[in-house]
């Protein structure tokens, strides 16, 4: 995805979506192909013989059995070319930093430090992905320290080889031949990647990794399967088999999906609804506080984007949603921050907003048996020990006395033609009323009492 302004996306709330899987085996075997390649010689061979020329000696070549091959990005493709690099008798070692050595020995690589695998390699072969710690991976003080003659494979990113240390190397014989089919530029046209494509040592194609028609089939469908996961249609049944796996800007989303989260979401943006609602809107500087309880929420860490969705809503001008509302919230002067403690068996979620000129408010809320989000507490005041299901045409009043304020709040919903279903109240500081009605409607103005 190193083609997407990821940040700009996720400021508009466009998903970034990457299928990183339907092109791992066509990137492998042309990997492959391309170290079998090195070794033989074969499209030297081929443009010799095309120009007239019967040059046998010229391209006597090596074999793979016995040599070995450092794989440097141990993921999808980087097990893949190992794998397949092992039937030719290689041995193959390998480095990465996300891969454990017992995971290794599982596809029989042997894991190594970079500093143990410059001088064993014959073959270097690169699949990570390119980042400030992989640029200009292969450079000049590497290849010196490696093996004379090394043979050096990227089919994965450009610029995770210096092309210009590579061509010093292939000119003094310290790289005795490459393959390359990334390039820092593409189409290629600085000079030195061009003098390094003509090199006669050096084999180029032009980003051919995915370019197979059964790469491009799965792409197409892992990206279809996608956008059945998110569609909000999306049957339950269907999750399982339809899994949200390549969102690269809103992990939230891909949690949104498992249905057990989703209550517990729901909650968040009630939660944060009401906090916006209790300091008169977003306001910069304001403090969000997010504390969780229990095991099973140790990991819902996207709870907070979930509150900042519905702390923003109404209070921004671009469209919002899960994927944007923690660079809306930023943007916003608003700052957040989330906690959690796992000693405790009950499941809470805490939410308290501070504000130098509009005080501190905290809201406790959880999600029961029945997947619905019940909020607690407001502030001081308690909603008994079951508390009061959010959201479903909920009206909250903030007063002091409750028979006089009751009364108001319910003759003021009665006049607007509203028919009550229930009532909850929690006595604290202040007197909180929640008020549900059959209808959906607006919180209507009443005199005497506070309308959230």
């Amino acid at each position: 995805v190193d083609n997407i302004d990821i940040d700009a996306a996720t400021r508009k709330g466009v998903i970034v979506l990457n299928a990183p899987g339907g092109n791992s085996i066509s990137a492998c075997e042309l990997t492959c192909a391309l170290i079998a390649n090195l070794a033989r010689n074969v499209a030297s061979a081929c443009q010799s013989l095309r120009e007239g020329r019967w040059d046998r000696k010229l391209y006597t070549g090596s074999e793979l059995h016995g040599k070995t091959l450092a794989v440097l990005g141990l993921g999808r493709i980087g097990r893949e070319v190992a794998t397949r690099m092992q039937a030719y008798g290689m041995r193959t070692i390998g480095f990465d930093p996300m891969v454990t050595a017992e995971g290794a020995k599982s596809f029989n690589v042997e894991k190594m430090e970079l500093e143990e695998i410059w001088p064993l390699a014959d073959y270097i072969t690169v699949h990570t992905p390119l980042i400030p710690q992989t640029k200009n991976l292969i450079n000049n003080e590497v290849l010196t320290k490696c093996k004379k003659g090394v043979r050096v494979v990227n089919v994965a990113r450009g610029g995770i080889v210096d092309e210009s240390a590579l061509l010093n190397a292939l000119k003094d014989g310290r790289c005795g031949g490459a393959a390359l089919d990334v390039f820092v530029e593409e189409p290629p046209k600085d000079p030195v990647t061009l003098e390094l494509i003509q090199h006669p040592k050096v084999v180029a194609t032009p980003h051919l990794g995915a370019s197979t028609d059964e790469a491009q089939q799965r792409v197409a469908v892992e990206i279809a399967e996608q956008f059945i996961a998110l569609a909000s249609n999306c049957r339950p049944e269907d999750r399982a088999k339809y899994q949200v796996t390549g969102v690269v800007n809103a992990p939230v989303l891909a949690a949104a999906m498992v249905p057990s989260n989703g209550p517990w979401i729901s909650l968040a943006k009630e939660i944060g609804r009401l906090m916006a609602k209790m300091i008169q809107g977003v306001i910069p500087a304001t403090q969000i506080d997010i504390k969780t309880t229990g095991r099973e929420l140790e990991s819902m860490k996207f709870l907070s984007t979930a509150v900042l969705a519905g702390m923003l809503t109404g209070h921004t001008k671009n469209g919002l949603n899960l994927i944007n509302a923690p660079a809306l919230a930023k943007e916003a002067g608003i700052l957040v921050s989330l906690k959690h403690d796992s000693s405790k068996e009950s499941q809470f979620m805490e939410v308290t907003v501070k504000h130098a000129k509009m005080g501190s408010h905290s809201a406790r809320g959880t999600v029961r048996a029945d997947e619905l989000p019940y909020l607690l507490s407001i502030n001081d005041a308690t909603f008994g020990q079951s508390g009061i299901v959010l959201g479903n045409n909920a009206h909250l009043f903030q007063g002091q006395d409750h028979n006089t304020n009751l009364a108001s709040i319910v003759s003021g919903l009665a006049a607007q033609g509203a028919t009550i279903t229930s009532v909850a109240v929690a006595t604290g500081k202040n007197t909180w009323f929640v008020v549900r009605t059959a209808e959906t409607m607006q919180t209507p103005v009443i005199p005497g009492v506070v309308a959230f």
